[in-house]
């Protein structure tokens, strides 16, 4: 996935219908939470093992897929209008994690970096 290249279609998408004006850092902090929740509620209810298999049910699935990927589109936007770069973002956070979780501590545990 090129992330450049797909915050250039999400940014001209937002130009080409005068978006710009709405999309600074709160509102599209807010959309991408709003998206989150859409998301979780293709969860809500759901058993461990019917959320296990949502993706065998084909309009489960497209609901599914086409929320996670709103999700995505706010929070490439917010990162290019925040200037982060989120390829950079992502290898630093993993190697901030690698510190904080050690594998010989925290293999097969569920548990926060400040619980053992």
């Amino acid at each position: 996935m090129d992330i450049k290249k797909i915050q250039s279609i999400i940014a001209e998408f937002a130009t080409e219908r005068d978006w710009d004006q709405f999309h600074n850092p709160k509102n599209l902090a807010i959309a991408m939470s709003v998206e989150c929740s859409e998301f979780l509620e293709e969860f809500q209810w759901l058993t461990l093992e019917q959320a296990s298999e949502v993706m065998s049910d084909h309009d489960k699935a497209q609901r599914v897929t086409d929320e996670l990927a709103d999700v995505a589109v706010y929070l490439l936007r917010l990162a290019d209008k925040l200037n982060i770069d989120l390829e950079s973002a992502i290898h630093t956070k993993i190697d901030k994690n690698r510190e904080k979780y050690p594998v010989e501590k925290f293999k097969g545990l569920a548990r926060k970096y400040n619980e053992i």
